[in-house]
């Protein structure tokens, strides 16, 4: 058998996924559960007991990963919609003017360096294929292209799992019995460094430095949460 060339790109390097799909909002559901329910559960064990507090962790659990997942769906449906809106506007301008349009391409494409004759020719090339031709120009034009949009499913589904997956972390110590609120907010920081420390192997980052960006940001809303927690307790008391 004759050994099939690779295509550019395949051999010395590989992209990560940008489009926006389910590495944001894994991140986003992880970070957002372990801040919100280390929060939680900070402010209410501040002056409520255990029980109230596995109780109230428990809720801002479920309430969360059913919020998180509804508004990943419905975000990311509604920008796949008003993409598709925007192809049926520039497919309608394309058939309205095929002339106007393939000048303006002509003058994008030399803006990007190429010569007149090679953007004239690219542009007719390009315009032989409407929906190619309509795709091109929205990526030039708005900088998205049609034909990767993220999914709604897969951006709910990995806010759901993840946002459940980092709420349940700072609920350990207390679900193994150990009924120590600085135990679960312990629990929570460390979630909040390994979440940086993960999410830096897709942005390059140091994870050290992603680790405690992501701790310093989550301690000030968890030490804010705990504070007012503290002062209603006590003023209820």
């Amino acid at each position: 058998m004759t050994e099939q060339t690779p295509l550019p790109h395949d051999y010395d390097h590989k992209h990560s996924d940008v489009s926006g799909g389910w590495l944001r909002a894994a991140t986003f559901g992880a970070m957002d559960g372990l801040v919100s329910n280390t929060a939680l559960i900070a402010g209410v064990g501040a002056g409520a007991s255990a029980d109230t507090v596995v109780l109230a962790g428990v809720a801002g659990l479920l309430a969360g990963a059913f919020s998180m997942a509804l508004g990943e769906y419905t975000s990311v449906t509604t920008a796949n919609e008003q993409i598709e809106s925007e192809v049926v506007v520039e497919r309608r301008a394309i058939r309205a003017n095929p002339q106007g349009e393939k000048a303006e391409l002509v003058q994008m494409l030399m803006q990007m360096g190429l010569t007149e004759p090679t953007a004239t020719q690219a542009t007719e090339e390009l315009h032989r294929d409407e929906a190619r031709a309509t795709n091109f120009h929205l990526v030039q034009e708005l900088g998205v292209d049609p034909t990767e949009k993220p999914s709604p499913w897969v951006a709910a589904g990995s806010s759901f799992v993840m946002f459940a997956i980092g709420a349940i972390v700072p609920l350990i110590p207390f679900l193994l019995g150990i009924e120590s609120l600085w135990a679960g907010v312990g629990a929570g920081g460390v979630g909040l460094m390994v979440v940086g420390a993960l999410a830096s192997r897709f942005t390059g980052k140091p994870w050290h430095w992603a680790s405690l960006r992501q701790l310093a940001f989550g301690g000030l809303a968890i030490a804010a949460t705990y504070v007012v927690g503290h002062l209603i307790g006590v003023a209820v008391a």
